[in-house]
């Protein structure tokens, strides 16, 4: 049975991503005619919102829509996009993403035959840019040692996992478990899933459900990145206390004991060497990784660049980590 598919997007400042979205989904091997498009925008400031009517006017075949998000938070968006929209299956996209053109099809497929109760793929990973930080920063952000078993990153083998981005599920599951928690302003999908395996759920990721996604540009926006997901798994850590893992525990482990080492060190010469220690150990680990990518993608700066990608990820994520949990009230 042809199911009726909404595409739920977040979209803010998207000006020169969004019509790559668009295209994709409009070169998706699903019938256009069983699928709405609605993009709740968070009243985006640049030229998203004229992007995306030029290129409604070049499509209209497409069923396109453009829906204000006025608390501007992509939980908001989402729930925004869910209440207008009238499909019996959602797919969440962003719109900086790209998904190949079987994307929607193996999602409708992978729910119909019952596999999963969210079900979703794997991230191909691109830079924003040719400069070479915004190639290492992409190298690192799916490379193991940067983000710890998120399988989506990397893996090439199916299975049942915690999470998924770009989840495709039944409108009956937001009847059972509710909608997407606005009071997260990060680590929303996570959340989501949480409540998804609580319920008895599963979550389904199969590596034959691609999509492009654009890493940041630069180690500013890395490091805001990071550290708003630090933060933010940290709130939500604090409801769910069972959902830690390992992964997520050593980078705020790792900040800590710095700042432990840093402070008795003031007292204890012992520790001032330790932290010397800790610091070489974990540079010799962070250039061995550069030193193998370098040479695997043939690319010099990779030496460098791979390396301090890893550790902006590491430090902001474990700094913001550190923060959310002694931030009493999510804000």
């Amino acid at each position: 049975m042809t199911a009726n598919i909404s595409i739920i997007i977040p979209c803010f400042n998207e000006d020169d991503t969004i019509h790559l979205l668009l295209t994709a989904l409009s070169e998706q091997t699903y019938p256009q005619k069983d699928m709405e498009i609605i993009i709740a925008d968070g009243m985006s400031q640049d030229n998203t919102r004229s992007e995306i009517k030029r290129f409604k006017a070049k499509h209209a075949d497409m069923n396109i829509r453009v829906i204000d998000n006025r608390i501007g938070n992509i939980p908001a968006a989402l729930n925004t996009a869910i209440k207008a929209a009238k499909g019996n299956v959602f797919i969440r996209m962003d719109a900086h993403a790209i998904p190949q053109a079987d994307y929607v099809e193996r999602c409708v497929k992978a729910l119909e035959e019952g596999i999963g109760d969210n079900v979703g793929g794997v991230w191909d990973i691109h830079p924003r840019n040719e400069k070479w930080i915004a190639r290492s920063i992409a190298v690192a952000a799916a490379h193991p040692l940067g983000v710890g078993d998120a399988q989506y990153r990397f893996t090439n083998k199916s299975a049942y996992v915690d999470t998924v981005p770009f989840g495709a599920f039944k409108r009956e599951l937001i009847d059972k478990i509710g909608p997407f928690d606005e009071t997260l302003l990060s680590n929303e999908d996570y959340e989501f899933n949480t409540r998804i395996r609580e319920s008895g759920g599963r979550i389904w990721l199969d590596p034959s459900i691609r999509s492009i996604y654009y890493a940041r540009p630069n180690l500013e926006e890395l490091s805001t990145q990071y550290w708003r997901y630090g933060f933010w798994k940290a709130q939500m850590l604090k409801r769910y206390p069972k959902t830690l893992r390992l992964r997520q525990a050593l980078p705020p482990l790792f900040v800590l004991s710095l700042l432990v080492f840093a402070i008795a060190a003031l007292l204890y010469p012992l520790a001032q060497w330790l932290m010397v220690g800790e610091v070489l150990l974990y540079s010799l680990v962070l250039m061995g990784v550069g030193i193998q990518v370098a040479v695997k993608e043939k690319q010099f700066s990779m030496l460098f660049g791979v390396p301090l990608a890893i550790a902006t990820m590491h430090l902001n994520w474990g700094a913001g980590f550190i923060k959310g949990i002694f931030t009493r009230k999510s804000k």
